[in-house]
Formats: structure tokens, sequence, C-alpha cells
């Protein structure tokens, strides 16, 4: 399937391809149990640990779940609908790094500081699961908005789970609690950009069915 496909039928048939794939929907429930399971861990981790970045990935862990969630509920509907949670899971994806910036901000003006020793851990186990994900969705980065929004996701994750490891090494040998910030803030930029990308190419697919109809 094209990366570069713009119209309305390329789109369609797209999203019909794939509901029609046993292996995508597959695909989509181990990354929904791996990320519900890791945002506990994270959650729980990020807490402990005081770490901003662990925090933002565990909130990513939880956005990602939630948006394979939405992919497994439009496969087999009209191609409009998979559009329409597209431009959902964009904004989503954008909510998460504004997010992400507010709660780096709060932690920069309390100023505390990182455990680097969780940190690192965490970020490590994170970073396996994020891969594994993401070369079991390789295949399927080239699909609709929808199926390109998922591809995003998983991608950003492992980025921003090798960041997580960087930011601990980098606590441990500062001794402050900047490198996790400057991570965090790097992890919200990524969100922001692919939600630009996923909702450009959502709106573009909507006009589509909607001059199509």
């Amino acid at each position: 399937m094209s990366a570069h496909c713009h119209d309305h039928a390329c789109s369609s048939s797209n999203a019909r391809e794939l509901a029609r794939d046993p292996g995508w929907r597959r695909v989509l429930w181990i990354a929904l149990i791996a990320n519900a399971a890791m945002f506990g861990v994270e959650l729980w981790a990020g807490w402990q640990a005081e770490s901003a970045a662990l925090l933002a990935d565990a909130i990513d862990f939880a956005g990602d779940a939630i948006n394979y969630g939405l992919s497994l509920a439009v496969l087999g509907l009209a191609a409009i609908w998979a559009s329409r949670v597209a431009w959902l899971k964009g904004w989503m994806m954008g909510l998460y790094g504004l997010s992400v910036l507010a709660y780096a901000g709060r932690l920069a003006w309390v100023g505390s500081t990182p455990e680097p020793a969780t940190m690192g851990v965490i970020g490590v186990l994170a970073l396996v699961v994020n891969v594994a994900v993401a070369l079991l969705l390789y295949r399927y980065r080239g699909g609709d908005a929808n199926a390109q929004s998922v591809w995003l996701c998983s991608r950003n994750d492992a980025i921003g789970n090798a960041m997580v490891v960087l930011a601990a090494l980098g606590v441990f040998g500062t001794g402050t609690a900047w490198p996790d910030l400057i991570v965090a803030t790097v992890m919200a930029g990524l969100g922001v950009s692919a939600a630009v990308r996923v909702v450009g190419q959502a709106r573009h697919e909507l006009k589509a069915h909607a001059q199509a109809a």
C-alpha cells in the first residue's frame, strides 16, 4: 500500500483491505494489551521516581491503548468512520503533547530530582515493548490516516523510550532534573508534530468522502 495515497478511492480501498486482513486485527489486539499493561507499570514507576519523562510516557501508553481500541472498533465500518477516528486520534496526540509540556513546567518549578535507576530500568522495558509493537505495525505504515496514526504512535513511542533511557543517564551523571525535563519536552514536540500530520491527512480524507457523497 502506498504511503502517498491521497484520493478517496485509494483511502477507501486501503480501509477495506485492512478490515479483511486478520493480521491487522491481531496486531492491534497485541498493541492494545501491551500498551495498557505498560501504562500501569510506567504510571507507578513515574510517581515513585518523580520523573516527568516516565509519566509522560505513561500518559502516552494510555492514549495509544485507547487509539488501538478505536482502530479495532472501526474495522469493517465505512471508510469515513476510519477517517473520523483518525481525526479524533490526531487531536488526542496533540493534547497529550500539550499536557506533557504543562507537567514538565510544573516539575521544573517545584525543582524535584527524579530517581535515575528506576527511570533506566522502566525505560528499557518500555523500549523493548514498543520496538516489538513497531515492528509488527511496520508493514501497515502506508495505509489510510487511521493506520498511519497507529504506526506514528508506535514509532514515536520507541523514540521516546530511547530518550527516557538517555535522560536517566543524564540525571545520574548531572544530579539534576534537567535531562528528564528536556526529554519530556522533546517527547511532547513529537506528539504535537505527529498530531498535525494525522489531522491533516484525516481532513483530506474527510473532504474527499464529502465530495464523493
